[in-house]
């Protein structure tokens, strides 16, 4: 029996098949094996993936780009207002929820992110139905460990809305440690597997711990303001300054051409994870004038710097959150489609040179047959109890979170033990002080399912010394299975310390 996969990304989605015992990524009816998550609308129709994202040019205010970013938000979310000012279309408020203002022909009509997802899932359907030759319904969908609650129902339902019946949801990383075959080993011992993926508008990176073919999350962190599209439009400004030295012309201003200019860069960018050189050709870019330009990979690296050192600056600080060195990791997964970068894998076999580093896979492909191996699983045991080999695991309920103040005086939450880690958990955090400061604070808070954080715990330390250096102070939380959890802090000048133990909630 056949099964699906879906990796339904922020700017791509792709979709494998589990048939006779293996998992493959299927291509579409433009021969691609990733779609682009974009969706044109029309006076009659709509137009879903490569030929919605072409015409973005012409019709960019009824293309819906990166729909998944509002998915299950409301409309007063963060996220969804950062969406609304970055998104060409328009964004309005219905009943606090957003919804997207489109004009289909002569009539204007409100459309939720759930039914632009749906139009994306009906595609990968037809794609998938269309390499087997036949109906299949049963499917796996991966999602980020970032994704609330509410955020994955919205996911769930525009799938079901689409024709599938979704056999599971699981985590990205989950996904592509499966398409590996790593740690699915029941009588191999413990090891540390680093998942890196650079999307193309986050980069995710999360450390594992495998053990007889259980996964535990040890310590995982999102960051949205870099992606594969930062690098395109780090390349795009190239080719805008370079048009503007040739004639003369400054197209900074210009919406359709820089969006012209990044496709253009798009497409470079592709052709530069495996040639030494690429060429840009945009066809009337600014009154009808013709522009074409060839940038090597040993420029597109230098224009980049930046951008590269900060896609590896994560890996650092997760480690440390993790409590450990990179020695410590036995094996890095590579996935999303900017962690083909040539430049970015060579930077991270420099950090990681004694560790196996899989990139064999396609790494836009990697998750999504990951997610068909799992409904494939899923699928054939169909005949089993609910009770057979599955193993209970306490987990926790809900995401602990330690508030701290960012550079400039505002509230900012970290993600100590986040909600499913498996029971009892550890975890180790250090925060920087001011030396002048005689007493530090210490906030617990819980969050269930992207509600607002409730506090849990305030631990003060006291007496602390004067200090010319700023002052760093060691936190360690370690919860039960019962989901009580002790949390200790302790200053490294002096040593001075304070402890508090929580009780489980009733």
């Amino acid at each position: 029996m056949a099964a699906i996969g879906i990796h339904f990304g922020y700017t791509c989605a792709c979709v494998a098949v589990f048939k006779d015992g293996r998992a493959d990524v299927v291509a579409n009816d433009a021969g691609d094996r990733v779609t682009p998550a974009v969706v044109g609308f029309r006076d009659t129709e709509q137009i879903v993936g490569i030929a919605a994202k072409q015409g973005q040019v012409r019709n960019a205010a009824n293309t819906v780009v990166k729909v998944k970013q509002v998915l299950g938000r409301r409309f007063d979310d963060p996220v969804t207002q950062t969406h609304k000012a970055e998104t060409k279309c328009q964004v309005v408020d219905k009943e606090q929820r957003p919804y997207y203002a489109l004009s289909c022909g002569e009539r204007a009509e409100l459309v939720a992110p759930e039914d632009v997802a749906k139009l994306i899932f009906r595609k990968m359907k037809e794609t998938a139905q269309s390499a087997l030759g036949s109906d299949v319904t049963d499917c796996v969908i991966t999602v980020p460990f970032e994704f609330a609650h509410a955020q994955k129902r919205a996911l769930r339902e525009a799938a079901e809305a689409a024709g599938f019946h979704v056999l599971r949801m699981i985590h990205e990383p989950a996904a592509a440690l499966l398409a590996y075959n790593v740690g699915q080993d029941y009588s191999s011992g413990s090891s540390h597997v680093l998942v890196y993926k650079l999307g193309g508008t986050s980069l995710s990176v999360t450390v594992l711990q495998t053990n007889g073919g259980m996964i535990r999350v040890l310590s995982t962190r999102t960051d949205h303001s870099i992606g594969g599209e930062s690098f395109t439009q780090a390349l795009a400004q190239h080719l805008a300054s370079e048009f503007k030295r040739t004639f003369k012309h400054d197209v900074s201003r210009n919406p359709r051409a820089l969006l012209k200019l990044m496709n253009s860069a798009d497409m470079a960018k592709h052709s530069l994870s495996s040639l030494g050189s690429a060429n840009c050709f945009v066809d009337s870019l600014h009154d009808g004038v013709d522009f074409e330009c060839s940038v090597s990979r040993a420029r597109f690296e230098l224009l980049c710097s930046s951008l590269f050192n900060r896609s590896i600056q994560p890996i650092r600080a997760l480690l440390e959150e993790a409590g450990l060195s990179a020695t410590d990791i036995n094996t890095v997964v590579l996935c999303g489609g900017s962690s083909r970068i040539p430049r970015l894998q060579q930077m991270i076999r420099e950090m990681f040179p004694d560790v196996e580093l899989l990139n064999s896979s396609p790494p836009d492909e990697v998750i999504a047959v990951g997610a068909a191996i799992q409904a494939g699983l899923l699928v054939g045991r169909d005949g089993l109890g609910p009770d057979d080999e599955s193993v209970a695991v306490d987990v926790c309920a809900a995401d602990i979170l330690l508030k701290e103040l960012d550079e400039a005086g505002a509230e900012t939450f970290r993600v100590l033990v986040p909600q499913g880690t498996p029971l009892p958990a550890r975890r180790h955090h250090s925060l920087s002080a001011e030396g002048k400061m005689a007493s530090l604070c210490l906030e617990i808070y819980q969050r269930l399912d992207g509600e607002q954080p409730e506090r849990l715990s305030k631990m003060v330390v006291r007496g602390l010394p004067p200090s010319e250096e700023r002052r760093r102070v060691d936190a360690v939380i370690t919860m039960k299975r019962d989901g009580s959890f002790h949390l200790s802090c302790a200053a490294n000048d002096d040593g001075r310390s304070e402890a508090v133990t929580i009780a489980a909630a009733s």
